[in-house]
């Protein structure tokens, strides 16, 4: 299986299996010196780790993470920073009536029709408890970038409840077990997805994701923009089916006029009066705040039988049995932080390197 790296100077590439005994990353590209301990990589795998409320698989996995190369006495050495996370709560079992059958909404079809063969033990590299490599990569990532930038992630959809701008404040946002930045959808929320959840069933979720403090200048056109790395990051998460960068989608109602963020000097510094660019102006990034929002899909493990096939070429019914998400969008937002780190430090290497401090 080739593309398990993503980045360029900055360089992720994530290994291991959702049942396998341990899953990781090797980091490619960090400077030398920078203060590294597994503390300071831990604090955001604690954010995406399972089993941490009743809204979220019940899979009991620590997360606890082991530097194994890159860095001596308590500092990054320039060579390749390797991480591991063993699995230590898998039940392959769960899935053994399940293994000659394809769930629907899954990747188990286009898995086995590709490369002949599948570990049907909860996805193997298609489950998203592959994003534990990518949330401790994220960890290094932010390392890089200082703390001049500053990256937070939100919820701020569940299924067809969204949040009311208005009331939007990230001081709410580590209240509760959403990520939801408005207290009143939050309580919502709650009795909404427990509904879901003793129902068996699932529902999607929109993330949006900004970093503050990005200096002027990431990126590069044509085939280096900013906002399209940005774009292939969040849409490789497991479960994504749409990003969009500012105004997005949204862009396509609005006239030239309105669409159009008007510029005035501020000082010696430009100001911008809006931000429907979400930080990217022709793939370079301008100084504002970097805005990226991303749908995530319902959970497609559910109680409920769907319609499916075998392996054998036989119609069945499948429903899902074992420890699965009713909303896999809330422990989307670290990973989604993580993943605007990681695009940010690779973008902010490759600057340095054509342009210089």
């Amino acid at each position: 299986m080739s593309d398990n790296s993503f980045g360029h100077l900055f360089r992720v590439t994530t290994w291991g299996e959702s049942h396998g005994p341990a899953i990781g990353c090797v980091v490619d590209g960090v400077p030398p010196g920078l203060k590294l301990a597994e503390d300071d990589i831990q604090s955001s795998l604690d954010n995406r780790k399972p089993g941490s409320s009743r809204f979220v698989t019940q899979r009991k996995e620590p997360d606890q993470v082991e530097i194994v190369s890159g860095v001596f006495e308590g500092r990054t050495t320039g060579t390749p920073v390797s991480l591991m996370i063993r699995n230590q709560d898998a039940r392959s079992r769960d899935y053994g009536v399940i293994k000659d059958k394809f769930r629907p909404g899954h990747a188990d079809f286009t898995y086995w029709k590709k490369y002949g063969i599948r570990d049907y033990r909860g996805g193997g590299r298609s489950s998203a408890r592959e994003t534990a490599s990518r949330v401790a990569a994220g960890a290094i990532a932010r390392k890089i970038l200082g703390s001049k930038i500053r990256i937070r992630g939100a919820m701020i959809q569940m299924g067809e409840k969204s949040i009311d701008r208005k009331k939007f404040r990230w001081a709410n946002v580590k209240k509760n077990p959403f990520w939801c930045p408005d207290a009143g959808a939050a309580a919502e929320w709650e009795t909404y997805l427990d509904g879901v959840r003793k129902a068996g069933s699932s529902v999607g979720a929109v993330i949006e994701i900004v970093a503050s403090g990005v200096p002027v200048g990431l990126g590069a056109p044509i085939y280096g923009k900013l906002d399209a790395d940005l774009a292939a990051a969040m849409m490789s998460i497991n479960a994504v089916k749409g990003v969009e960068i500012g105004a997005g989608f949204g862009a396509a109602a609005l006239s030239g006029e309105e669409n159009a963020d008007e510029m005035r000097m501020k000082g010696k510094d430009v100001d911008f009066l809006s931000n429907k660019a979400g930080g990217v102006l022709g793939g370079i990034s301008t100084g504002q705040d970097v805005v990226v929002r991303f749908a995530v899909k319902p959970t497609s493990s559910i109680l409920t039988p769907r319609r499916t096939v075998t392996r054998q070429g036989k119609n069945t019914e499948i429903a899902t049995k074992g420890r699965h998400d009713p909303c896999v969008g809330i422990r989307g937002v670290p990973v989604g932080e993580a993943m605007m780190a990681c695009v940010l430090a690779d973008h902010l290497l490759r600057h340095r390197g054509q342009i210089g401090d």
